[in-house]
């Protein structure tokens, strides 16, 4: 009863964290797959005269190409000057030509963000006054058309091959170790490293088309493969594959040496397997931490380990489960796979399903900026898709663990008969040739007294031979009679249907965390459409009407400590602006101060604060240039002015800037 209990009992617990532990994530920043979140010039912005360059700020660090960042003309002529250059942090720019007409001028990107995925898009911004333009405007897609679709695929590809390597090799070592010598498991584990081997190098030759032009020709490209191979992709895609050929003499030594040890000889080669295969398992799955959604944004030195243990833990329970679905089918009569081996896996599948919740938990928390982003993102709805089917999964290997226990306890009620079955099959398996002989064995025997001893010796060879054959033929059919007996078990035929269908949601599962780890995550998209919106209500007026003015009596205490400071931002808007401070005395008189330094927090979002200290321009006049405000939103902007060496007070006011 208490064996009952117990599953169902952590099951449900499981169950229970499974729905709702992924929806604890919490508010909190977190960068992954870069966003544009400013320009200079603004999105629809009419400027006076013509700019000498165009800046673009992102969520995150880019890699940019010599096209990246390109500006065309009303008739659709370039009239960029050089390369694209990094002018601070995340902000890149490009130069224009001197003197260019007014019109309508459109901005295209097209860069590879830090977490590998490629992003592009485009705007217009006008000089005098709008114009019609040949340009088609429209947000450029990337990772489209067929170099997209089979890099898509050749990811799903991947993770899928993974999976069934390291679980599949798992399972055997930890639930069911004769299970090296059954050749549907070892073409299964072979197959997942032929998968992951392929899909790999199918990735490491489509990179480059499918960060760039996306055509098929380029596919082939040496330059372009050579320019891969230095990225950071690049390098994890290479270093999967020298992991693979570690994977190989895994493998072998798995299905080949191993397997034929006897059973004591095994415990001490199962140690050096376990840790050999765990250092492999978790080389190939910091190819994928070390170079995607884990690599770039929040505590990335923790968010790497836990993508690692994440993907473990998918691999041990959808792997182990493959694995064992294919025992169950395809293990021969003489091998059959044990309820205790089934068990193992329980036992492996529940720790799985327990690290899988906490980790994905917090990388929950990482990649969703608030709640509403479970809703009204991509990324989030496709997140609540995931959790639903880990629930399924869950609920369904409840079931499975449930006709497990009625196999065991069908498979304990029949060892307590097995010496009485065990003796009737050995004696009728050790007479099978003496009752073949007795049939004819008066013929036999009169012959043999009758003839001579050559022909008598002849006879006994021919017996022996058909002995021989009749005992593997007798052999062969006691295998397929205990294959129907076994076939024949309900509740191994329902464990069977509980596990396939496990499988069947694994593969749905699967696909789904493929598409996932190729979407742009909630908190990134929510603070690009933030982004976006303030641009559109800053365009809609003059670029001056935005600028902000705030003016903040202070007294330091001290002897001519009183007087006014004020602070002008230039058009206070996300992206650069231009910054002016101004200190005065009560009179309204300038004078200089020792110093004057401004600092920008936006407590709602946890940012800041960012300081600023402008250069002195003239007395009591202090500047600086390229003041950057990373999103919109209720900036508390705070003056420390200093009149002596020793007295100094910081005031602050608010301000909408965006």
């Amino acid at each position: 009863m208490t064996q009952t209990i117990a599953p169902r009992v952590r099951t449900l617990v499981l169950l229970f964290l499974a729905t709702t532990g992924l929806l604890l994530a919490t508010a909190g920043p977190a960068s992954a797959h870069a966003a544009l979140t400013g320009s200079d010039p603004q999105q629809g912005v009419v400027v006076d005269k013509a700019p000498t360059q165009v800046s673009l700020t992102f969520s995150e660090q880019v890699s940019l190409s010599a096209n990246s960042l390109r500006v065309l003309d009303p008739k659709g002529k370039a009239v960029q000057n050089g390369t694209p250059a990094n002018l601070s942090g995340t902000t890149y720019a490009v130069r224009l030509h001197s003197g260019l007409p007014d019109g309508t001028y459109t901005v295209t990107y097209h860069v590879v963000s830090a977490d590998s995925h490629p992003v592009a898009g485009a705007y217009t911004f006008s000089i005098g006054a709008p114009s019609k333009t040949s340009v088609a405007v429209s947000d450029e897609t990337v990772g489209g058309g067929l170099v997209g679709g089979l890099y898509g695929f050749g990811r799903y590809m991947s993770y899928a091959g993974f999976v069934v390597l390291v679980g599949g090799a798992a399972f055997v070592l930890a639930c069911w170790q004769r299970g090296a010598g059954v050749r549907a498991v070892q073409r299964l584990v072979v197959s997942g490293w032929v998968t992951l081997t392929s899909a790999t190098l199918l990735l490491l030759l489509l990179r480059g088309s499918y960060t760039g032009s996306g055509k098929v020709g380029d596919i082939f490209d040496l330059d372009l493969l050579g320019q891969v191979l230095q990225t950071k992709t690049g390098a994890a895609l290479v270093s999967r594959l020298l992991l693979l050929a570690a994977a190989a003499l895994f493998i072998a030594v798995l299905f080949g040496a191993y397997e034929k040890r006897e059973d004591e000889e095994k415990r001490d080669l199962t140690f050096g397997l376990a840790v050999g295969g765990v250092v492999v398992s978790a080389g190939l799955a910091a190819s994928w931490a070390m170079s995607e959604h884990a690599s770039v944004g929040l505590q990335a030195g923790i968010a790497m380990p836990v993508d690692v243990v994440h993907l473990l833990a998918v691999a041990a329970w959808l792997g182990g489960l493959t694995a064992l679905l294919v025992a169950l089918y395809k293990a021969p009569a003489e091998t059959p796979v044990d309820s205790a081996a089934v068990r193992r896996f329980s036992t492996v599948a529940f720790g799985s399903v327990v690290a899988l919740v906490l980790t994905g938990t917090y990388q929950s928390w990482r990649q969703l900026g608030s709640w509403s982003a479970f809703t009204d993102t991509w990324y989030g709805q496709l997140l609540l898709v995931k959790i639903g089917l880990v629930a399924l999964l869950v609920g369904i290997a409840y079931i499975s663990r449930r006709w497990t226990a009625r196999l065991a306890q069908t498979v304990g009620e029949g060892s307590r008969k097995a010496p009485e079955k065990e003796s009737v099959s050995v004696s009728g398996t050790g007479s099978a040739a003496r009752g073949a002989t007795k049939k004819g064995g008066d013929t036999k025997a009169g012959s043999a007294k009758a003839g001579d001893t050559k022909a008598g010796g002849a006879k006994a060879g021919g017996t022996s031979k058909r002995d021989a054959q009749l005992a593997r033929q007798r052999a062969a059919v006691d295998a397929a009679r205990q294959k129907r007996e076994r076939d024949a078990d309900p509740n191994r035929f329902g464990l069977r249907r509980s596990v396939f269908a496990e499988a069947g949601v694994a593969v749905v599962l699967l696909a789904v965390t493929t598409v996932l780890t190729q979407t742009e995550p909630g908190r990134t998209e929510e603070e690009a459409k933030a982004a976006t919106s303030s641009s559109s209500s800053s365009s809609s007026s003059d670029a001056s009407a935005g600028a902000v003015t705030l003016t903040m009596p202070f007294d330091t205490g001290g002897s001519d400590g009183k007087g006014v400071v004020t602070v002008d931002l230039d058009p206070a808007r996300v992206g650069a602006n231009e910054m002016h401070v101004y200190v005065q005395r009560p009179n309204g008189r300038a004078f200089d101060i020792p110093e004057v330094k401004i600092a920008f927090t936006l407590e709602s979002q946890k940012i800041g604060p960012l300081p600023v200290v402008p250069d002195h321009i003239t007395t009591g006049h202090w500047s600086a240039n390229g003041v950057q405000i990373p999103v919109a939103g209720d900036w508390e902007v705070a003056a420390t002015v200093r009149t002596s060496d020793i007295d100094q007070t910081t005031v602050s006011k608010n301000a909408q800037i965006g």
